[in-house]
């Protein structure tokens, strides 16, 4: 099996850009996968890489032979997971990256079930708000919105996340309720803050008919977490622009309340992201298709999506 560890630690430098991510992915050191590489090289009688103290780039060969092995190997891999596998059961450590509040809330209430069904899976999760890279920071799956389609990457649509308007109700006592979004450029607000860019995020909020209005507040306070805003809004700082999912809570609580019912922003979907390789590890095939089912069976588009 030698020469597939050294084309695996070929295609897993490219993907990542360094040795250094490739070996953090492989569970080897950087030296490791330099020397595997170099054999790669040596016995091809080409050079893959051109190397530099700071940069690693494919030569024009590298970028080649990278097109050409890089789904075979990934269908190899998968068949030979498969064959390894005791009684064919999903097994195996399965990372998953998850937004934090969003994660905490829909995802882990649902991990009893699919560890009861299967139970030689053992979920790997990390909780962050970031989008990640699956290829080079070694993800099984990433579940959530924002994030990029990549080459080797394919996404299963969960929803259309809309984002609202709320306030508190102690908030809007003795303020007079908004008809249209031009009412609101004397309203305190709770920005958001991009943590990928450091940018705010404007909002343009559409009505059911389809008209369209900018949403001008003025700013008093600035997070990069939605639900650290729907608790700020809750607390009566502003109102708040807050995705669905975590608006949801405390709508039904009514800690919170919806201002401008009839008009809502697009978030994007919200997807689970997977490798597009054609053989997946039973362990994720399996985990992907038990996220997409129990979403369905709890109507979470009708129920979350297009409040």
């Amino acid at each position: 099996m030698e020469p597939l560890s050294h084309l695996d630690s070929f295609i897993s430098s490219a993907e990542g850009g360094s040795f250094s991510v490739a070996a953090r992915r492989l569970g080897l050191t950087p030296a490791a996968v330099s020397k595997n590489v170099a054999r790669l090289e040596a016995s091809l009688g080409v050079r893959l890489f051109q190397r530099s103290t700071r940069s690693l780039t494919l030569t024009e060969a590298g970028e080649r032979f990278l097109r050409q092995v890089s789904v075979p190997f990934a269908e190899l891999q998968g068949a030979v997971a498969d064959v390894a596998r005791e009684d064919g059961r999903p097994s195996g450590v399965l990372k998953v990256s998850v937004a934090v509040a969003f994660g905490r809330h829909y995802l882990v209430p649902l991990l009893g079930q699919f560890l009861a069904r299967y139970p030689d899976v053992v979920p790997d999760w990390h909780f962050d708000n970031r989008p990640v890279d699956l290829i080079s920071e070694g993800f099984d799956v990433a579940i959530g919105g924002g994030i990029e389609l990549t080459p080797g990457v394919v996404a299963r649509e969960l929803s259309r996340i809309s984002v609202v308007l709320v306030a508190a109700p102690s908030f809007m006592a003795g303020r007079s309720m908004p008809q249209t979004p031009a009412d609101l450029v004397h309203f305190d607000g709770i920005a958001r803050r991009s943590p990928a860019t450091g940018r705010l995020r404007s909002w343009t909020l559409r009505h059911t008919s389809g008209e369209e209005a900018p949403l001008e507040f003025r700013t008093v306070v600035m997070f990069d977490d939605p639900e650290a805003m729907a608790d700020a809004a809750a607390l009566g700082l502003g109102i708040a622009m807050v995705p669905a999912p975590h608006a949801a809570p405390y709508l039904a609580s009514g800690r919170l309340v919806r201002l401008l019912p009839d008009w809502r922003a697009d978030a994007g979907p919200l997807a689970v992201y997977y490798s597009s390789k054609k053989l997946l590890p039973a362990k994720t095939r399996v985990f992907v298709d038990f996220i997409v089912e129990s979403f369905r069976q709890t109507q979470f588009a009708t129920r979350i999506g297009q409040m």
